[in-house]
């Protein structure tokens, strides 16, 4: 059999010389030592090796090779038609659309206050209705912040878990909360409800991160929230707490020193790990207003900050490395499975820009039936790799089929390319060495 290098391969090198290869149809990551990195060139380049050695057969199991008569185009083409399976379910439920916090970058405008409670039946008169059909369901508590409505996200937790176990339905949640209502009994109450995952945002040292998220009344957040995260530490429970660091041009001269502060606190516990992202104009009232960083800056810094902070300890999120894998770096709001559920049965694609028409794609009912509205549905769903030529020719093709982030595509008409695509050689080098570090602990 004649093999060549599958198209879906990228490779990157560690500054002491091992060779990484990616493959984003397999999600693959293989490190190469400096002894074995010849051969290995040598069976990429030319598709010749011992199909006998272990060296040969893993490019063979992990992707990195495939027979020359491979239509890897319609492999990828197969992969994006998974995305339609009917047999999973992800739903964010904003249990309620107040909060606490008036951050100076927030989007949404607190109009809806908690879930009707006729909404909260009929939500839960849909997933009896559905949950025969699926072997798995994902649920995302977003807001607002969710944890103002916490008896609303304990009464729908306590229903779908019945629901599931009556169902034989596998069920994981995840969480995004400011934490300022994060206790340690409340992250304990959440882990009850199958949330395993939290996302909180931290944008700095104390005077910087209270200058940016503060509570409605103006007061600070920063010490409430670290004072939580430390009580939480001392559990033993397994979760996953994402600290985000949003940066723009205000605070991104002080994030260092702030990683060195997170480092204290968490470095060594992989349960805390990073995720660095950019503030970005996402449909506030202050859009105009807010000292964004130009996309050059920001994509640079993601990485610049990422690598500081592994070199100091603190884990870098698992986000980044399940980005790589087959459909990880799709955005939910491009997934036929997935719907964001307002406190008003409103039913939406994206948690962004919640008042634009088109993402306003149907309406749940009281009956536990919904409406959807399928012109601006597709406009979600077939916006990607679909239509573009660019895409379907990508490396990354497999991992992010196009569809990042639709959103960005349907406002700017321009290709959302994730920050893990742009830069995987600097991204492989992280979670290679972070691999490294893990295992030296």
């Amino acid at each position: 059999m004649r093999w060549v290098p599958s198209r879906f391969n990228a490779i990157s090198h560690t500054d002491s010389g091992e060779m990484i290869i990616y493959n984003s149809y397999t999600g693959a990551i293989v490190a190469v030592d400096e002894q074995e990195k010849s051969e290995v060139l040598y069976a990429l380049r030319k598709g010749i090796g011992d199909e006998r050695a272990d060296i040969f057969q893993t490019l063979v199991q992990c992707g990195f090779l495939v027979p020359n008569q491979t239509d890897e185009r319609r492999r990828a083409q197969f992969l994006h038609a998974s995305m339609h399976r009917t047999d999973v379910m992800h739903l964010i439920i904003l249990p309620t659309e107040a909060c606490n916090f008036r951050c100076t970058y927030c989007y949404q405008d607190f109009a809806r206050g908690h879930m009707k409670r006729e909404i909260i039946e009929g939500l839960k008169r849909f997933l009896e209705q559905n949950m025969a059909r699926l072997r798995h369901l994902t649920v995302s508590w977003f807001g607002g912040e969710p944890l103002l409505a916490l008896h609303i996200i304990q009464e729908l937790s306590e229903w779908i878990i019945s629901l599931a176990e009556r169902y034989g339905v596998t069920y994981e949640a995840d969480i995004s909360t400011n934490g300022y209502y994060l206790s340690k009994e409340t992250l304990q109450q959440l882990l009850r409800y199958h949330v395993r995952r939290f996302m909180i945002t931290i944008d700095g040292a104390e005077r910087i991160h209270d200058a940016r998220r503060f509570l409605a009344d103006g007061q600070g957040t920063y010490h409430t929230i670290m004072q939580h995260l430390r009580d939480i530490r001392t559990l033993h429970d397994s979760f996953d707490i994402y600290l985000r660091l949003n940066f723009d041009e205000a605070n991104i001269d002080h994030v260092p020193s702030f990683l060195a502060d997170l480092a204290h606190e968490f470095a060594g516990d992989a349960r805390f790990q990073l995720f660095c992202r950019p503030v970005g104009r996402w449909g506030g009232k202050n859009d105009e207003h807010l000292p964004i960083c130009d996309d050059r800056t920001a994509e640079r810094k993601i990485w610049e900050l990422t690598e500081q902070a592994v070199k100091q300890g603190i884990s870098m999120s698992k986000i980044i490395e399940s980005m790589l894998t087959p459909g990880g770096a799709v955005c939910y709001a491009a997934k036929p499975h997935s719907l964001v559920i307002g406190t008003d049965g409103q039913l939406y694609k994206c948690t962004c820009f919640l008042n634009e028409p088109y993402n306003h794609v149907g309406k749940l009912h009281t009956d536990g039936t919904i409406h959807i509205d399928y012109d601006r549905f597709a406009l979600w769903v077939t916006s990607g790799e679909e239509q573009d030529e660019t895409c379907q020719s990508c490396f990354f093709r497999p991992a992010c089929q196009g569809n990042h982030c639709p959103q960005y595509r349907i406002r700017k008409g321009k290709r959302p390319c994730p920050y893990e695509k742009r830069k995987i050689k600097q991204v492989l080098q992280l979670i290679y060495r972070q691999e490294v570090a893990s295992k030296n602990l």
